[in-house]
């Protein structure tokens, strides 16, 4: 059995917005199977009350962004668009940028006011 490791408030805020955001991006632009998802680091429930399902490209995705964000050497950690240290490599980079992207308008568009900050800085 894994040991689960112990994540900071921080953390978990982070990685309940990037849970969100591809939970909506997966939800809003893939049809087809989606299985729940599960991270062997932690207990997904611990942060997020609600079960997510996702497809297997965003399953991978968002596995890679959790994995990414507990290894930030980073303390504060910066926003990741302004940040020196480039964690997404590859294909990834692209994928994320579109999904925060996508994910950020749609949450605006249905009363999320509060991303506008995030959106614009």
């Amino acid at each position: 059995m894994v040991k689960q490791r112990e994540i900071s408030e921080k953390e978990k805020d982070d990685i309940q917005t990037l849970m969100r955001f591809v939970g909506i991006y997966c939800r809003e632009n893939h049809n087809g199977e989606r299985t729940p998802f599960s991270f062997k680091l932690f207990d997904i429930k611990e942060i997020e009350k609600k079960e997510i399902s996702l497809c297997t490209e965003c399953t991978r995705l968002l596995t890679y962004g959790l994995t990414m964000r507990l290894k930030c050497p980073h303390d504060p950690k910066p926003m990741c668009k302004k940040c020196e240290t480039q964690c997404y490599h590859g294909d990834y980079k692209a994928k994320i940028r579109e999904v925060m992207k996508l994910s950020g308008v749609y949450m605006i568009k249905h009363g999320r006011v509060d991303m506008l900050y995030h959106y614009f800085v």
